[in-house]
């Protein structure tokens, strides 16, 4: 995974994600809104063949690379939780 700030500043954000699906952006943007500091999150492809999926961030409070980190962070932590209820579920 690669990912590239297409435009902004420490405010807002342009971010396309290479080589992932559209499948983390919009996981990443549900998580986005459950941060008090983030004020617009939106993930969306251009095209749904030919082109990689972006997230768009705002952000009142912090940065986005720390609103991005911590989304990020509470994900793993989600998907930690699931595996265990999963295999408890088996």
């Amino acid at each position: 995974m690669r990912i590239i700030k297409l435009k902004g500043d420490a405010k807002s954000a342009l971010i396309e994600v290479k080589e992932e699906t559209f499948t983390l952006t919009s996981a990443l943007e549900e998580q986005l809104w459950e941060n008090k500091n983030v004020t617009e999150a939106a993930s969306f492809r251009e095209h749904p063949y030919l082109s990689e999926p972006k997230i768009w961030v705002k952000v009142k409070e912090g940065t986005v690379k720390d609103a991005l980190k911590k989304a990020a962070e509470e994900l793993i932590e989600i998907t930690k939780e699931f595996r265990e209820k999963f295999k408890k579920a088996l």
